[in-house]
């Protein structure tokens, strides 16, 4: 995928129910929602966190391209939909109390929408809360707008 380009939603219906030995893994909360921490596969590098649910989690698993659920937008979110910062999904994995969900992924471009690699590029150091991370990438250009 070149600069620029947006890769087009996947289309609906959504894929088959999750596998049953996932499902009874997977201890979803009240609004059907667990959340998943997205990592790079190669160096480890946490991305961001978001939401899954049992679409988003089935559609992950068949096509390769890892899905959340948004809560604030009430659909499925296809990581890079709108900016071509898509992830590629390498493992999925479920903690111990099956509460969240590690995402080892192949992230193309940034993962943050604000323009940076990760979504945690704020430390508290000493008394103040410090910026971590240059912008890479202008948000406006990655989704047409500021947000």
């Amino acid at each position: 995928m070149t600069d620029g380009e947006v890769t087009p939603p996947l289309p609906d219906p959504l894929p088959d129910p999750l596998p049953d030995e996932l499902e009874t893994a997977i201890a979803f909360d009240d609004a059907g929602l667990v959340p998943a921490i997205a990592q790079q596969h190669d160096s480890g590098e946490v991305l961001m966190m978001a939401w899954m649910n049992r679409a988003s989690i089935a559609e992950t698993l068949a096509t390769g391209r890892v899905c959340y659920w948004s809560r604030s937008r009430g659909r499925l979110w296809r990581k890079g939909e709108a900016s071509g910062q898509v992830q590629e999904l390498v493992e999925l994995s479920v903690d111990c109390d099956g509460d969240t969900l590690l995402l080892t992924v192949d992230q193309t471009g940034v993962a943050c929408h604000t323009g940076r690699r990760s979504c945690f590029f704020r430390a508290w150091r000493g008394d103040r809360l410090e910026e971590t991370q240059a912008v890479e990438v202008d948000p406006a250009k990655l989704y047409g707008e500021d947000r």
